[in-house]
């Protein structure tokens, strides 16, 4: 066997080169491989109905109504618990999705392509703020959006990126975001400006009616956090390409249900270890506090496990009026990262920082001997299904599910 030292060299050099193109949109039970029109993927580690916390509920019972599975709330519970849906995370579909992270087979998904590895990721449309099905909303005009977007964007974007030969790179676009001020978890204003420049001409040139480029490009202006999705996915397809290496000891994933915080890592094949999601210490919305808050949930964490968000925190001082802390702080997390990592990222520099890369390659053992744990920084779910966002700060993934890692690795490849 190579060493850990080796392996862990060739994963980073994987995740360096790669290079996520978006290259279509496609819908999730035609694309997504093994996913069956009564499949619901949902975000984190795997978790069964009876034992989800309530935004996840909510997301599955509207996404049964969208699916036509049931007609309202009663039904939506009841084939929920009946055994018939085959609920499985995000991950293990090549796809990842923030929040409760649910999609189903009808759900329109960017689909980005490795361009380096050849492997592809996926990841459903960012469907803006308030009430939406992310945060556990099933509320008629909940799905009237995802149908608009079903119907009206995603076919739009089809045309566009059909035009776009080499596709959208997602890794320079991510970079010039980071120069821009966005860390692109939580703050992603430049991100989503880069990508209404880059689609809206196309969208034009592809025939699409003024009118629905019009409510489209409205429509993504109206939410800061619409690029967050396809970076999701740029992520993923980065960081899956990095995944099975024998005896790395590189994180591939981290994710959360709501309930328990999960990691992968790439000399381990597709074991989760998990420990307990913790509750956000951050900034509330007005009329919200702590007691308000649902644990720490989503998929979208595969951006720190990229070395983005809170890895580059440095780069978008102006996270902290959303998050909490000062920009000093955010300096602070940012170096505090190259501890626990292997490399500096070639492509993702920091401006303040004299272009350094941000720290890439978590390495599960330094985790562990150092006790520092990946900076995160996240927003705030409300505990009750489709209230919606509550707030937003920084949370510390569970200690636990390093150590167990590290465990199961000493036990995998002893001698």
């Amino acid at each position: 066997m190579v060493s850990i030292k080796e392996a862990n060299q060739e994963a980073v050099a994987i995740m360096q080169k790669s290079e996520p193109v978006l290259v279509d949109m496609g819908i999730a039970g035609e694309v997504l491989p093994g996913m069956t029109e009564k499949t619901i993927l949902h975000a984190g580690p795997p978790v069964e109905w009876e034992d989800m916390c309530g935004p996840m509920r909510g997301a599955v019972i509207g996404a049964l109504i969208y699916e036509g599975l049931a007609d309202n709330e009663e039904e939506a519970v009841e084939l929920a618990g009946s055994g018939e849906i085959d609920f499985a995370p995000c991950h293990h579909y090549q796809a990842v999705g923030p929040m409760a992270g649910v999609t189903s087979a009808s759900m329109p998904v960017y689909v980005v392509e490795n361009k380096e590895h050849g492997n592809q990721a996926f990841c459903t449309v960012n469907e803006g703020l308030g009430k939406v099905l992310r945060y556990g909303a099933y509320a008629e005009e909940v799905i009237e959006k995802l149908k608009w977007i079903e119907k009206t964007l995603a076919p739009a974007f089809k045309k566009a990126l059909d035009l776009i030969e080499s596709g959208i790179n997602i890794k320079n676009m991510t970079s010039q975001a980071l120069h821009m001020g966005d860390e692109c978890h939580n703050r992603n204003k430049a991100g989503t400006a880069l990508f209404i420049r880059e689609i809206t001409p196309y969208l034009l040139k592809a025939g699409v009616e003024p009118q629905v480029v019009s409510e489209i490009v409205e429509f993504m202006g109206e939410n800061e956090h619409f690029y967050l999705n396809i970076s999701m996915a740029a992520c993923k397809a980065t960081m899956d390409a990095a995944h099975g290496i024998e005896g790395s000891t590189i994180i591939t994933a981290m994710a959360r249900n709501g309930v328990e915080f999960g990691i992968r890592i790439s000399g381990l094949g597709d074991q989760w270890f998990t420990g307990p999601a913790q509750v956000i210490d951050g900034l509330f919305f007005p009329g919200y506090s702590t007691e308000d808050a649902n644990p720490d949930i989503g998929d979208s964490t595969i951006s720190e496990t990229a070395a983005i968000g809170g890895f580059a925190m440095a780069a978008a001082p102006a996270i902290v009026g959303f998050v909490g802390g000062t920009p000093e702080d955010a300096v602070k997390f940012t170096k505090s990262m190259y501890e626990i990592s292997v490399a500096e990222n070639e492509t993702f520099t920091i401006p303040s920082m004299n272009f350094r890369g941000t720290a890439t390659g978590i390495d599960v053992r330094k985790v562990v001997e150092t006790g520092i744990l990946p900076a995160i920084n996240t927003g705030i779910a409300h505990k009750d299904p489709g209230v919606g966002q509550v707030g937003a700060g920084l949370v510390d993934p569970p200690k636990e599910c390093f150590e167990d890692a590290i465990r199961a690795f000493a036990k995998e490849y002893k001698g």
